[in-house]
């Protein structure tokens, strides 16, 4: 890590706190000149730093994504404690799934400013504007067994939906398999793609893209009917940085006890399907019904017109007047 990044961490670490510029000057082995200009340079790129004589410097806010902010924010153990920022990639997965081929350890979380080819589930498009969205992807390389790896993205889904409405106040639904809604608009899409490992029943690893809608967002007019963000929802603008690190910390908590499937509860809580006349489609099948809810196994329960009771355990599901 070069100076300008470490005293960048001092400052995240410290909180609403100054830090001495004597101080970090003795610790990087430097002057207090190259600090004021390390402070002037990181206001520049979007960093608002405060300075007081006699007091030193203090990290106000942030309006860019930062890995060394997401980091020094995340209490956890491993999970955000690599971050990699970029400015520009692809698809936060893609560029996930290249460095865990390469060994990026477990928890290493990709953040991208703008992805050029963002994709959601069954292959669509996820817009992925410039500066108003928080696309991360989590690497995880669990030590649970492969049967409880299609719980991941429920996992996911509870962890970002609380992330969120810790942050803004405002609740959070879910809409099964894998999207947040906010005043019944899409808010959040999330996409797990995992990889499994050569021996028998064993999962190399996975990787968790989570897309967040945060500010306000110019989609087309047809994406608008159904797509918003928290801002427009809310009236909150979040940190993107703050809203990373809170995601990564909830889904540390839901993934080191993915066993024991304390997620599903509160995952039912907030699914929206849930008593409502549905349409669903899995594979070539296509079922309407009554959605009963989710059962142990994260699958949504469909009572269809002739009574027969369906376990879906992926799928495209919509209220039906949602598609009249």
């Amino acid at each position: 890590m070069d100076k300008k990044s470490i005293f960048l961490k001092r400052l995240t670490e410290s909180g609403n706190s100054f830090v001495s510029g004597a101080s970090l000057a003795h610790e990087l082995g430097i002057s207090r000149s190259a600090i004021w200009k390390y402070a002037e340079s990181l206001k520049a790129d979007g960093y608002v730093i405060e300075s007081v004589v006699s007091k030193g410097y203090r990290l106000i806010s942030c309006d860019c994504l930062s890995a060394e902010v997401i980091s020094a924010k995340c209490e956890t153990s491993h999970i955000g404690k690599n971050a990699i920022v970029f400015d520009e990639v692809v698809s936060t997965n893609i560029t996930a799934k290249e460095l865990a081929v390469k060994g990026a350890p477990h928890g290493t979380v990709v953040v991208s400013e703008f992805q050029t080819g963002g994709k959601g589930r069954l292959g669509r498009k996820f817009e992925s504007p410039a500066g108003s969205g928080l696309y991360m992807s989590v690497l995880i390389r669990p030590d649970f067994k492969l049967t409880y790896a299609p719980f991941i993205t429920s996992a996911a889904a509870v962890a970002s939906a609380e992330a969120v409405e810790n942050l803004c106040g405002k609740d959070v639904q879910i809409k099964w398999v894998n999207d947040l809604y906010m005043n019944g608009r899409k808010i959040c899409g999330i996409l797990t793609e995992a990889v499994l490992g050569l021996e028998i029943n064993t999962l190399d690893y996975a990787v968790i893209g989570i897309g967040i809608n945060v500010r306000h967002t110019d989609f087309d007019p047809e994406l608008r009917k159904k797509a918003s963000s928290v801002e427009d929802e809310s009236g909150i603008i979040m940190d993107r940085n703050e809203l990373c690190s809170a995601v990564c910390g909830r889904l540390e908590y839901y993934l080191d006890n993915l066993e024991r499937k304390i997620h599903l509860d509160e995952y039912r809580r907030r699914e929206m399907l849930t008593g409502q006349v549905i349409t669903a489609e899995t594979g070539n099948q296509r079922y309407t019904g009554k959605a009963l809810g989710i059962d142990e196994n994260a699958n949504l329960t469909v009572q269809l017109d002739d009574g027969t009771i369906k376990s879906l355990s992926s799928g495209e599901a919509h209220i039906v007047q949602d598609i009249i």
